[in-house]
């Protein structure tokens, strides 16, 4: 049984560690609040660019093609792949390395020197930076920025890059944010952007001023920005969700070990007491 000092020792320790946890839980859950807030607020505005977008890419406009929409056989893949900075955050990273490793391997046509990495997230560096893919490190900081105007040259970056052949396709790689608790990772196709399927309920008439062709050259790229921003947005609200229900976790594993130690204090205590009255009597009786 260990004596008295020890499981003191032991209980100040898990106090403090509990201590650390609740506020990193607090911390967590105030930056999802902000994160979340802003969330909710651009997913009906990106879900509507979407849907307009939508409707002039598909039919019954077969014959148009920008620069955005054009398909062409890949011979070069950029994987935009988002992660957070800081650990503490469960699986949050796991998962998405996991799922880029699994995808990768899903295209055996491709070879690792035609596939590149864009990453967002100090995480993401620590773990890639060993392996065989080219990396992108010129947007690892923005993974932390709450800014739209912080992601607009990331996002230049690629569209430039797709619309001068650099890369025939971009996907994004990111935690799709459903609550605090859980988080489901995506892989979204970014370029060339894809027409809706044609649904009658789906296909409005326009009237086009000036033409369709030259508002899609401006609609797009702001479309392809948002879209952007909306899925870093996403991965930091999972992050953040991710980190509060860990601390959370762990808060409550800390109590549950210190009911434990409070008890074997006791237990302890009580042994040493009963051990000093014993000594006490028989010293009393030797003395007789």
């Amino acid at each position: 049984m260990p004596n008295i000092k020890e499981v003191v020792n032991r209980i100040h320790s898990i106090t403090s560690t509990q201590q650390i946890t609740k506020a990193m839980k607090m911390v967590a859950a105030s930056k999802l609040h902000k994160v979340q807030h802003q969330l909710l607020h651009i997913r009906p505005y990106a879900a509507k660019i979407d849907r307009i977008l939508g409707n002039l890419t598909t039919d019954p406009y077969p014959q148009l093609s920008t620069n955005y929409t054009q398909q062409r056989p890949v011979g070069k893949l950029l994987l935009v792949v988002m992660s957070a900075d800081k650990g503490l955050c469960g699986s949050f990273n796991a998962h998405v390395f996991k799922k880029v490793l699994a995808h990768i391997k899903q295209m055996p046509d491709l070879d690792p020197a035609q596939i590149d990495l864009l990453l967002i997230g100090k995480k993401a560096l620590t773990f890639f930076k060993k392996r065989q893919w080219a990396l992108i490190t010129e947007y690892i900081p923005i993974g932390h920025q709450l800014k739209f105007n912080a992601t607009i040259q990331a996002t230049k970056f690629i569209i430039n890059a797709f619309v001068n052949h650099t890369y025939d396709r971009v996907e994004l790689v990111y935690n799709h944010f459903l609550s605090a608790a859980s988080h489901l990772v995506k892989i979204e196709p970014f370029l060339p952007i894809l027409p809706m399927a044609a649904k009658e309920d789906r296909l409005l008439d326009y009237i086009y001023e000036p033409s369709q062709a030259e508002l899609l050259e401006e609609l797009l790229p702001q479309a392809l920005r948002i879209r952007f921003y909306k899925a870093l947005l996403e991965s930091q609200a999972s992050e953040h969700g991710a980190r509060m229900t860990t601390m959370s976790k762990a808060t409550d594993n800390a109590e549950e070990i210190l009911k434990s130690l409070r008890i074997t204090y006791n237990r302890t205590r009580q042994a040493s007491i009963t051990n000093e009255i014993l000594e006490i009597v028989a010293g009393a009786e030797a003395m007789l």
